[in-house]
């Protein structure tokens, strides 16, 4: 469906003024990924260039715009959802798949001897220009970074978002700044760089221990920074900054610089010097401000495996902020429990009673992204998320999907449940269960340290796989602490690359999430947040184990019981009896009674 607006018009006319300036820029497509310079996963307004110019409003996902094509690239979690939102526009959707060519490959082979591809440099991941350059060139084709077309057609684009920052104090922040700026500076030694450059907003948040709002559901705030041994600068809107902070920053040894300013930094970085970068996590736009002879250290950021790796003094806390999370949710289950049948409840409903439980939590500050409420088919959509204008009303029978999350000062939340609505068929009980026993599998399992998290990724699908059932998604995802929601360097996937930035550590936070999808009629997904814990040595080696970490019943009446396993039952049950001894001091009346009702041993 085409999206308008009085002064933007509809897609179609979007891309017909896109592809004039096309033609008299000479180029012959143009590729507009979904990032801006700081590669989030999650793109202000500013950057939401892929979404104004095709109209599909996934948060994945490339856009290619040629003379006479316009292809939007998605994966398996969009299809649904792309299909409908691309409908008429005259865009047509192409289906990622595991191991199939992607849309750089697709435009390796599309673009003529002698044509030109541009993309804005500025959100484009330097390993990705490379990769495409070379491909193009290797045809005789180019890459274009140095232009935006799309800034010159894009009218009434919004401006950068602006507000205000502010600490992450102790007790939930357990490591001064100071000592995260000394842990840098000594990986910085470590490698051989005398500088190093930072794009990534979640770990300039960690390392500063800041936190701002200016991406949704994610407390970051729009910054560069550029560190060395003598001096650590933070490019941000000034006016961001109160004057009391800015003086603690100071005292800290920070320098605040505009945020525009980071180009004329970069540039002035001295010739002879080494900066470290991540390949992966900085565009070649910014790099393009170097001198020649600068020298690139190319590596993971420091500061990317040294906040995926939480303490055990954040895990404390960590702890409370689920103990809190599970008692909002308990309070919301229980609602829901009594209106069904009752009330009239919506996808919307549900989002709105879920975040005002959360909201009531000490600690809380926000969600940790869109509520997904949805219902029967709407579940078979894994990113769904239900608006004004297209949702469900829960009523009849059938398999209600709730995956939800929240910040707290002390930690960020991440769960998936099923709720059933009426009664439940068989095959959805059969499901249910079948997810749950994948969930086991992996929190139960025991694995070297340093294993390539995607490798994990087989446990939680066997027993899926075992009745030629599977899921297009990930297993797994990081988590940050009270930071993004989704966080690396881990990721249990097979469709990842297990590369050795990928090594399972003590500390690491990681959800177990396996599903099933039958399309237009229901999915499944149950989601818990688990902890890398030691779980001893041998002789042969050091062995970590799962510490589940999410507190709430995963509801029985969804259950097929007689599929589980007595080893499969009695993990269930322990993990029912801790949450009901954890929650239990919490919760009162209508909540304390849903619990004990909820967590009866099977």
């Amino acid at each position: 469906m085409s999206t308008q607006t009085p002064s933007q018009g509809t897609v179609p006319q979007r891309l017909a003024r896109t592809r004039e300036l096309m033609r008299r820029e000479g180029v012959q497509a143009l590729l507009v990924p979904s990032a801006d310079p700081h590669l989030s996963e999650y793109l202000p307004a500013y950057w939401q260039g892929r979404q104004w110019l095709s109209g599909f409003h996934g948060s994945v996902g490339t856009l290619i715009v040629t003379p006479e094509f316009a292809g939007v690239w998605a994966d398996s979690r969009y299809w649904e959802q792309a299909t409908k939102e691309l409908a008429g526009s005259g865009i047509e959707l192409m289906k990622l798949l595991p191991g199939q060519p992607g849309p750089l490959d697709w435009l390796a082979e599309q673009t003529p001897p002698a044509g030109v591809v541009a993309v804005d440099g500025a959100v484009m991941a330097l390993a990705s220009a490379r990769t495409l350059g070379d491909k193009l060139r290797a045809r005789g084709a180019r890459l274009r970074t140095d232009i935006d077309l799309l800034d010159q057609v894009w009218e009434d684009r919004e401006a950068l978002p602006n507000q205000p920052i502010y600490q992450h104090l102790p007790p939930q922040a357990t490591v001064s700044r100071g000592e995260k700026l000394a842990q840098l500076r000594g990986e910085l030694k470590a490698r051989g760089a005398d500088w190093h450059f930072i794009a990534t907003l979640d770990d300039i948040a960690w390392l500063f221990n800041l936190r701002g709002a200016d991406v949704s559901f994610n407390p970051v705030f729009v910054s560069f920074a550029l560190v060395n041994q003598d001096q650590v600068t933070l490019f941000v809107s000034l006016d961001k900054v109160s004057a009391e902070l800015g003086q603690v920053l100071e005292a800290d040894g920070v320098t605040l610089r505009d945020y525009r300013e980071v180009g004329a930094a970069l540039a002035a970085i001295p010739a002879g010097a080494s900066l470290l970068v991540d390949p992966a996590r900085v565009t070649v736009g910014l790099l393009d401000n170097l001198g020649q002879e600068v020298k690139l250290v190319e590596g993971l950021n420091p500061t990317t495996l040294a906040k995926s790796r939480k303490s055990l003094d954040d895990a404390v806390h960590i702890r409370q902020a689920m103990e809190q999370d599970g008692a909002a949710l308990c309070e919301f289950f229980a609602w829901l429990e009594s209106a069904l049948g009752h009330e009239r409840v919506t996808e919307l409903t549900i989002d709105e009673r879920l975040s005002a439980a959360r909201a009531r939590r000490p600690g809380y500050v926000s969600l940790s992204f869109n509520t997904i409420a949805a219902f029967n088919a709407n579940g078979a959509m894994p990113h769904y998320h239900a608006t004004e204008a297209e949702h469900a009303l829960i009523e009849g029978d059938g398999l209600l999907l709730i995956d939800s999350g929240g910040q707290y000062q002390g930690g960020t939340t991440d769960i998936t449940r099923m709720v059933p609505v009426g009664t439940p068929t068989a095959e959805q009980k059969r499901d249910c269960t079948r997810v749950l026993k994948g969930v086991i599998a992996l929190s139960r399992a025991q694995f070297p340290r340093g294993i390539l998290s995607p490798l994990l990724d087989a446990i939680a699908r066997a027993p899926i796989w075992a009745e030629s059932v599977d899921y297009g998604h990930g297993t797994g995802h990081g988590v940050g602490y009270f930071l993004n929601v989704h966080e690396g360097p881990q990721v249990i996937a097979y469709q990842a690359v297990a590369a050795p930035q990928t090594a399972m550590q003590p500390g690491m936070i990681t959800s177990i999430e396996p599903g099933t999808y039958r399309p237009g009629r229901w999915g499944v997904r149950i989601e818990n947040l688990v902890l890398n814990r030691e779980a001893g040595k041998s002789e042969f080696g050091e062995f970590l184990k799962f510490e589940t970490l999410t507190l709430c019943p995963i509801d029985t009446r969804c259950l097929e019981p007689s599929l589980l396993t007595q080893e499969e039952r009695d993990w269930f049950n322990a993990y029912h009896a801790e949450v009901r001894e954890r929650l239990s001091p919490l919760l009162d009346g209508a909540a304390l009674e849903w619990l004990n009702t909820r967590t009866v041993a099977i």
